[in-house]
């Protein structure tokens, strides 16, 4: 996605700059990439190997973080931001959007109807799931992760079962891209099935220790972000508005591919990650600004007030 979503009669990036800013590059990719696998393979190794004892509990915790955290590769995977060729970008999040239940294609087309709409209750295709469940308990829930595991589950299986998309809250999808939706869906459940199968008949947990546990019991540390990056936001077409950025430390700014900057990111989509942080302040620069910044702590515990303070 390349559209521009900088509010009109404020003052934008130097368009040279903005050119600059939003070259991709194949090898600042694979340093990410890579490094976030490489810290999978370890906690990965380490959790095996410390599974049943008070020492797995921590690598489990990390281990969980580090694969729902591969979100930020599929997120910058849809933008195709992550390298310069094309089909990397695609294989990036076919995998990542198989680990994490998230069909790449359905992710990307409601991904981009969420920047066009950010905020917009009727047309934000990431606030789909918001109305369905209220009352403390489910904010609860939704803060925990658990609502969006149900969701992920419940869309795939009725795409897969039903052939079909909902018109009302999918309404972005086209007719072909529904073939596709659905398609998509029924092959992932498929190896789905087969993983199960297979750990059957081997009488083997390996998918449920090493992937299914941890990506399912840590989901609330990356459902966190989801809340900070948009929650309470108001629907106003300036993304300096609507749009939160993350204060935090740097691996964190590494473990969210640089997410944290998402205000910018929300400004200027075609931007890739490894750029976010020189485009923050290019945009401060040019607004003479900061946008509405908040921590993950802070943010999180304001939900939390939010939450007991409204009605059961």
């Amino acid at each position: 996605m390349d559209e521009v979503f900088a509010a009109k009669g404020k003052a934008q990036v130097d368009p040279q700059l903005l050119r600059k800013l939003m070259k991709k590059s194949d090898l600042a990719g694979f340093l990410q990439l890579g490094s976030h696998l490489l810290a999978l393979v370890v906690t990965g190794t380490l959790l095996w190997f410390t599974w049943g004892s008070w020492w797995g509990v921590p690598v489990f915790m990390v281990h969980g973080m580090l694969i729902n955290w591969l979100y930020a590769a599929q997120h910058e995977s849809s933008h195709d931001t992550v390298f310069r060729t094309r089909w990397m970008n695609e294989a990036l999040g076919r995998f990542t959007g198989f680990v994490l239940m998230y069909p790449r294609d359905y992710d990307r087309w409601q991904h981009f109807c969420h920047h066009r709409h950010t905020q917009d209750p009727e047309k934000d295709g990431e606030l789909v799931y918001v109305s369905l469940f209220n009352g403390r308990l489910a904010e609860l829930l939704g803060l925990m992760g658990v609502t969006i595991w149900f969701g992920l589950a419940a869309t795939m299986i009725r795409h897969a079962v039903t052939g079909k998309r909902v018109p009302v809250s999918e309404y972005y999808l086209t007719d072909e891209q529904e073939k596709k939706v659905v398609a998509e869906a029924r092959w992932h459940l498929a190896l789905y099935g087969l993983i199960a199968l297979v750990s059957i008949l081997l009488q083997t947990w390996a998918a449920v220790i090493l992937w299914v546990a941890p990506v399912v019991a840590m989901t609330w540390t990356h459902q966190i972000q989801n809340y900070v990056e948009h929650g309470g936001m108001p629907y106003v077409s300036d993304t300096w508005r609507n749009t939160r950025t993350i204060k935090t430390n740097p691996l964190m700014r590494w473990l969210t591919w640089q997410m944290v900057h998402h205000t910018a990111h929300h400004t200027y989509p075609g931007v890739p990650f490894h750029n976010l942080s020189k485009l923050h302040a290019a945009i401060v620069e040019a607004r003479g600004e900061q946008p509405v910044i908040a921590t993950y702590f802070g943010h999180a515990a304001e939900e939390l007030r939010a939450i007991f303070a409204s009605k059961p």
